[in-house]
């Protein structure tokens, strides 16, 4: 199903220095990790957290697909706003754009962004399998 009106969660996030290369200046990987932690925070902010999830209905959902675009890179110290917006939600997956973006005085300043596509499986076999009708109804 398609989500016509997509609302975006947001989350901030400071750069550390775990979060560098030797050049104070994000790992291209860690924009991945940010994603991870927006979308799971999203996802707790409509009342589903994970691990309870996996728990009560056997399944989970894990990420199958991965599109990134950089643009620029975020620093040492930098505070950042990450963005999760829900595209659409089916029977098996759903499929969510995201974007870190520089705070800055200005303004935001994106500086990556990506559609990210996970797909429900069971928890003890990973085979896919259906979205639970009441954890699509809170994803939309």
């Amino acid at each position: 199903m398609k989500h016509e009106k997509a609302e975006t969660f947001t989350w901030r996030v400071r750069v550390y220095w775990e979060d560098t290369d030797a050049g104070g200046i994000v790992f291209y990987a860690n924009y991945l990790k940010f994603f991870e932690r927006s979308r799971t925070e999203w996802l707790r902010s409509k009342g589903i957290e994970q691990h309870a999830l996996r728990q009560t209905t056997g399944g989970m959902f894990v990420v199958g697909d991965a599109h990134i675009r950089y643009l620029q890179s975020a620093r040492l110290d930098d505070e950042l706003l990450v963005t999760t917006t829900l595209l659409n939600a089916g029977r098996a997956s759903m499929t969510i754009h995201q974007q870190a973006s520089l705070i800055s005085a200005t303004g935001p300043v994106l500086l990556c962004e990506g559609t990210i596509r996970a797909g429900w499986v069971n928890a003890s076999t990973i085979k896919p399998a259906r979205i639970p009708s009441n954890i699509l109804t809170a994803l939309t």
